[in-house]
């Protein structure tokens, strides 16, 4: 039989349903796999002894996958990833981590620059102990090269020393503080609004000059409280729509 895809692992919160973590963290795994990985992906048993979860609780799991359109289900033959699947396809965020990392993996990206700068009173607000910090910027297409978003992220220096390019042309950067650094994460801060396309964004974005895009800003932080990465995504109005699901209790 050939080799199986391995998908990351993960920490499940119980305070969030556990086939909706195991969803979005395969999800964020698939979108963000190498072109050489395997398509195909391990049987339910193996997945649900890997994410520590229950058989029916994965089967839902991959069912929420299956409907996004991610993966197919073959009677007697397995599950696979599905190639070309929709890499804009909405995500319904229940507020989990790994919900904002699903949200942010796929495509190709490409860091177009990085260094030291001085913050912008906006994102030095989260940063009272910094004048500086290190600014990445990033841009992500699909796999036809079509942009589809750019993001800049603003990391403390001691963090950015150990963050490696390559990481970042793969996955989110809140994967590579969680899952890479050991960055102990508490809380994510989430903000969507709409704006107009700036000259930069409209470049980069290949848009319209003052055409509609969604403006993400996000402001993740560690357990003591500190903010350890504030990042401003501009995303192409006409490629994503974003589902916010509360609960109740």
């Amino acid at each position: 039989m050939p080799s199986a895809f391995a998908p990351d692992s993960l920490v499940l919160n119980r305070k969030l349903p556990l086939w909706y973590q195991v969803s979005q963290s395969l999800r964020a795994s698939i979108l963000g796999r190498r072109p050489d990985d395997p398509l195909r992906l391990p049987t339910e048993d193996d997945l649900a002894g890997h994410y520590g979860v229950s058989v029916l609780t994965m089967r839902q799991a991959l069912k929420e996958l299956e409907e996004e359109g991610l993966i197919s289900r073959h009677r007697r033959r397995g599950t696979f990833i599905e190639p070309a699947a929709l890499r804009g396809a909405p995500v319904k965020l229940l507020g989990s981590v790994d919900a904002i990392v699903a949200q942010q993996s796929g495509g190709r990206t490409a860091v177009l620059q990085h260094g030291r700068e001085t913050l912008p009173p906006e994102v030095g607000e989260h940063f009272p102990d910094l004048a500086e910090a290190v600014a990445y910027r990033r841009l992500r297409c699909d796999e036809s090269g079509e942009p589809t978003n750019w993001a800049e992220n603003f990391v403390r220096p001691e963090l950015a020393a150990r963050i490696d390019l390559a990481d970042l042309e793969r996955w989110p950067m809140t994967k590579v503080l969680r899952d890479v650094l050991g960055v102990r994460i508490s809380r994510i801060t989430d903000t969507v609004e709409a704006r107009l396309a700036a000259p930069e964004t409209a470049r980069l974005l290949q848009v319209p000059l003052l055409s509609p895009i969604l403006h993400y800003t996000g402001v993740t932080y560690d357990e003591s409280g500190r903010a350890v990465d504030v990042v401003r995504i501009h995303y192409r109005g006409d490629r994503f729509s974003f589902t916010v699901t509360m609960e109740a209790r």
